[in-house]
């Protein structure tokens, strides 16, 4: 390891630990790496901008933010949420039941677990919250807990920049997330009936089932967004890209055209936020375009890769590690650092070991979205602290079991890799 590379290493943690924001941490980094390596400080910028606006791909990261805003501003989230209450709501817990239902059903149309928790996730703490029926701790940590679903069920932004980063089949890596998706649900249901159960949580009334069709037409135009991303997709209509502006458009369509629900005021509103979270998700992108082309330049991964295969590690048990890494980072550093940064080190050597980049995938982007809930720095538990008021300390209590049976659920996927590759090989994925 060379002595610049030492340097922007010990630069980077100095910086990001006095609270720079990490994509100015990575820049400030590199560039000091560079000029001490002898090398133009214009390859920084070269690297970024040559990676930022060569690959099609990345457009569709901004094209899912503007979707999930729009959707938030309309009444598409009113209506999953009505549907969710008819469904699972006359159970006991039933509105913890209703948050995690409002979970799966919007993460496949945002792909963002921060969409998800800001957006429809606040209505439901409020109705969890009224009159006293849950504890606000309670609800706003199931809220965060069933977040994490956002990015793992088609669409998916962290997926989008996993498969930049591995070059893996992003088709693949939508599908490969449905059943984990599913399973996550299940597992945080499981954990809300049994909570549910044990501290006397109220029954919500029934929504008569003579209602159950009128509420049912009036969600359908909005549960159909995933099934036409995936068609667009695996029916060869669209490229993922593409999609993602399908995605936007029709979710514009519906809340402007349909329900009614969109004003222009607004829509400019949400062209401009967009635009602010897509040039910061950029900016971390930007980073770690020119993070990795310094490690590729120090020739890290090869030798990470000869030094495990000469030790013989069994695949699982590099796995295993990776996802411990992983896991104890992402108590730290946020998801898209995480799969930009982080876990470009590993894929040569996951490659060389014979480990599936789907399933690879996949799974690391599950760890990375339980990491948004993981204290300290779980970015989840900020958002819903900020949008909510409720205080950390009380989220942070309740989140603990719901991030327990994740981890779980997570070990699982790592053991029994058919979890997250059934559906990608039902379409003829051969891996």
């Amino acid at each position: 390891m060379s002595f610049a590379l030492l340097l922007l290493i010990g630069a980077l943690f100095v910086l990001a630990g006095i609270g720079v924001p990490i994509a100015y941490s990575i820049l400030a980094a590199s560039m000091l790496y560079v000029a001490v390596a002898g090398q133009s400080v214009g390859i920084v910028g070269k690297t970024m901008v040559d990676g930022l606006y060569q690959s099609f791909l990345l457009l569709a990261v901004p094209l899912f933010i503007v979707a999930a805003n729009i959707m938030n501003a309309g009444t598409i989230s009113d209506r999953l949420l009505r549907f969710s209450v008819a469904v699972v709501g006359r159970f006991r817990g039933g509105l913890g039941h209703v948050n995690v239902m409002a979970s799966l059903i919007f993460s496949g149309m945002s792909g963002s677990a921060v969409a998800d928790a800001a957006g429809i996730g606040k209505l439901i703490i409020e109705m969890m919250t009224k009159e006293g029926r849950y504890p606000r701790g309670y609800a706003a940590a199931i809220t965060a807990a069933s977040a994490t679903i956002g990015p793992i069920i088609p669409p998916s932004i962290p997926m989008v920049l996993y498969a930049l980063v591995s070059n893996a089949s992003i088709g693949y890596l939508f599908l490969g997330g449905i059943v984990p998706g599913l399973m996550m649900g299940a597992v945080l249901m499981a954990m809300n009936a049994w909570m549910a159960h044990r501290r006397g949580f109220a029954v919500e009334a029934s929504v008569p089932l003579r209602d159950m069709p009128r509420v049912t037409v009036k969600a359908v135009p909005a549960l159909l967004m995933p099934a036409i991303l995936l068609y667009g997709i695996y029916g060869g209509v669209t490229t993922p890209t593409e999609a993602a502006a399908v995605a936007a458009a029709y979710a514009l369509i519906l809340s402007a055209l349909v329900y009614r629900a969109l004003k222009a005021r607004q829509f400019f509103t949400i062209l401009v936020d967009s635009a602010r979270a897509s040039a910061a998700v950029g900016l971390v992108i930007g980073g770690a375009l020119i993070l990795n082309y310094i490690v590729a330049s120090e020739n890290i991964p090869a030798q990470m890769s000869k030094a495990l295969v000469g030790l013989e590690v069994h695949p699982l048990m590099f796995f295993f590690a990776v996802n411990l890494v992983v896991l104890l980072l992402g108590c730290l550093l946020d998801a898209t650092t995480l799969i930009l940064v982080i876990v470009p080190l590993f894929i040569p050597t996951a490659r060389e070991l014979g480990i599936d980049l789907v399933h690879f995938g996949v799974v690391i982007v599950v760890n990375a979205m339980i990491g948004l809930i993981t204290p300290p720095y779980g970015i989840l538990l900020f958002v819903i602290n900020a949008v909510t008021r409720i205080p950390l300390g009380e989220i942070i209590r309740e989140v603990l079991p719901f991030l327990a049976v994740l981890i779980a659920a997570l070990v699982v996927m790592i053991l029994v890799p058919d979890i997250v590759l059934f559906v990608p090989r039902l379409i003829g994925y051969g891996g």
